[in-house]
């Protein structure tokens, strides 16, 4: 059986380029839709930054990480307007931006 982490980093390296997901969209695909602090936590524990794409993530307003484990939020904010999200300060458009699934 899958642990919460392998679940949450599997469902995020199908978020495709360009995108972005937020933490509660990521709990409830995971069959976890009340575990949005959690899917954060597991994010934290990521030490692939390359494979796993935790940079994809928001918060439910669309806004970018304070404390994005991968560097900090401008890496966070490089990172996806490198792959074409537009990051209007530290927040993306999700009407725009926003994986569905």
């Amino acid at each position: 059986m899958k642990s919460f982490k392998e679940k949450v980093f599997e469902y995020l390296v199908k978020v495709p380029k360009g995108k972005v997901v937020t933490y509660g969209k990521i709990a409830k695909a995971v069959g976890a839709p009340k575990a949005a602090r959690a899917v954060g936590n597991a994010l934290h524990a990521n030490v692939d930054f390359i494979n796993i794409p935790c940079y994809k993530v928001v918060n439910a307003k669309g806004k970018l990480s304070k404390s994005y484990a991968g560097g900090g939020i401008d890496v966070q904010k490089e990172r996806l307007t490198s792959e074409g999200v537009e990051v209007a300060g530290y927040t993306v458009d999700l009407e725009k931006f926003g994986y569905k699934f």
